[in-house]
């Protein structure tokens, strides 16, 4: 007998982040045959009956911005974010949000904009404002990221400009930032749902953290704090609102939340602005996260690398909910609109690991039921391979521009082998093996099996209330030998990249490996890597 699966309701951390669930069907692809262990030495226990939850398309959101080129005139850039699937990409960027202008020319600041803005130390610096109109090649246009999004089939999330709320120097500076961005929703016209108001404005790196009250005109004091920037949300959520109906258009709307407990030595903006919520008054639509789970500029092992993206994930969840009831806020959606790793000086943000570490934030954050996961970001910088792009930019010694990097791999087979439902999964006690497994509506089951040891395990999976097939597919993801434990390349079922870093260049037509079930589901999971795995369900009834 098989126990029906039970569908569970929506989680209030999800909410309308599921408005656009898609069922999935399998297809088997190209595959040959391959070789299984003959013995294995642990045991994965699915139960395809026990539904944690849907699975949002948003989980698979990445980040653009402003500098990575027009982005339209990239064949190449366009066509690996359509085999991407990242269903969601932000813009115009993070921190660069607070001082960008979306519908300005460029170098034409607003009169009330100063040319200069103070920072935390109270120096007066040019901030680099960002323009929606501009026609430079090096960036991109708001335009060019509407029409990025129609090439790759993929839908938006804006940040608008908060900052311009605290440093603008108008009669009333908070009324016309609130107003340039209800302009924007009139002008995007349906395009986006979500609409977050700042990026990390608590903290003292943010353009507004700190102004000169010489020249503000309605007596904000000189430092941030969460109160102010409630009192701020309702002005632009209500005339973002008020737009949005008089085009005939639902939006949701994202307040910025610390997302974890402050270390001692944070400014005060930061440790005590969750404090914001009983001024929000529920009216924020959503909660908005981020999170570089590594200590920064830390030379982190592999080992805390993965391990960070097993705990931070359940930690903040946990941490945002208790916050939230402690101050009788009501829990709503969560989006964690930034995420990435810090760990720096061994390339391993550009690494084999960082490619493992991107399928488990993605695994953990579907798990514990976040609206919205966005990976920071699409396109950065080399520096020594401290960079968090997913995107080779053409300054990396030797390799050329748009040159995927292992996370894109890790993230492009997970999404390809991955159903529509999360199922739970029973890890053998005392290995170093982590397991996400998904149902299709079209009947079959995946397994994604990561394994953070440095010696290869062999595995078999066994699936309780499932029909199985007569076949299963697989491809294996892992590193190279170069570069220690953080290798720059990723071999897929054996083929790597032609040069010296990224994937092979041919992964989306690249032949699966297959066998038959008959003697079981059992598979060779590589040190520092991955297998994804899906198997065909028996339709018969037998």
């Amino acid at each position: 007998m098989l126990v029906p699966a039970i569908e569970p309701g929506i989680a209030d951390t999800l909410g309308f982040f599921l408005d656009d669930w898609q069922p999935q069907t399998f297809t088997a692809p190209a595959h040959q045959e391959a070789d299984v262990p003959a013995t294995v030495a642990y045991t994965v226990t699915v139960d395809a009956a026990d539904i944690i939850t849907k699975i949002p398309g948003a989980a698979f959101a990445h980040n653009a911005n402003t500098w990575m080129t027009t982005m339209v005139d990239q064949p190449l850039l366009m066509e690996h974010i359509k085999q991407l699937r990242p269903h969601l990409i932000r813009f115009p960027g993070g921190s660069s949000s607070d001082v960008y202008f979306w519908n300005a020319q460029t170098d034409e600041i607003p009169a009330d904009a100063p040319p200069k803005l103070m920072d935390k130390d109270g120096n007066l610096k040019a901030p680099g404002y960002g323009f929606g109109r501009t026609n430079e090649a090096w960036r991109a246009s708001l335009d060019d990221y509407y029409r990025m999004l129609e090439l790759t089939g993929n839908r938006g999330i804006l940040t608008v400009n908060y900052g311009y709320a605290r440093y603008g120097t108008s009669a009333d500076p908070v009324a016309k930032a609130a107003q340039l961005a209800a302009d924007w929703v009139r002008y995007d016209n349906g395009r986006t749902q979500y609409w977050e108001i700042g990026n990390e404005n608590y903290a003292d790196w943010e353009c507004g953290y700190r102004i000169d009250v010489a020249e503000n005109k309605d007596a904000q004091p000189e430092y941030i704090t969460g109160q102010l920037y409630a009192r701020h949300f309702k002005v632009f959520a209500n005339a973002m609102r008020k737009a949005a109906k008089e085009i005939g258009k639902t939006i949701y709307i994202g307040a910025v939340m610390q997302e974890s407990e402050p270390e001692p030595w944070r400014v005060d903006s930061i440790k005590t602005w969750n404090a914001m919520l009983p001024e929000l008054d529920n009216q924020a639509d959503f909660y908005i996260a981020h999170h570089y789970f590594t200590p920064y500029n830390s030379d982190s092992a592999a080992a805390e690398v993965l391990n960070a993206a097993i705990t931070v994930p359940a930690n903040m969840m946990n941490y945002l909910r208790q916050t939230l009831q402690a101050a009788g806020a009501a829990i709503k959606p969560i989006a964690m609109t930034e995420w990435n790793m810090w760990a720096s000086t061994r390339k391993q943000q550009v690494s084999n690991v960082s490619g493992v570490f991107a399928l488990m934030v993605v695994a953990e954050a579907i798990k514990h039921q976040y609206g919205l996961a966005a990976r920071w970001d699409l396109l950065n910088s080399w520096d020594e391979g401290n960079d968090h792009g997913m995107f080779s930019a053409g300054d990396e010694p030797g390799v050329d521009k748009w040159t995927p990097r292992p996370s894109f791999h890790y993230l492009y087979y997970f999404r390809k082998m991955l159903g529509d439902r999360l199922v739970s999964t029973l890890d053998p006690r005392g290995s170093s093996l982590k397991s996400y497994a998904s149902t299709y509506s079209s009947g079959q089951t995946s397994i994604h099996i990561v394994n953070m040891g440095a010696v290869a395990e062999s595995v078999e999976v066994r699936i309780r209330n499932f029909r199985m097939g007569s076949r299963f597919y697989w491809y294996c993801l892992e590193g190279s030998h170069d570069n220690g434990n953080f290798s720059r390349k990723v071999l897929v079922n054996g083929k790597g990249p032609a040069g010296i870093a990224g994937g092979p260049a041919d992964y989306a037509t690249l032949k699966a490996h297959s066998a038959t079930t008959a003697g079981g589901l059992k598979v060779t999971v590589p040190p520092l890597g991955a297998v994804c795995l899906v198997v065909d369900t028996d339709s018969s009834g037998t």
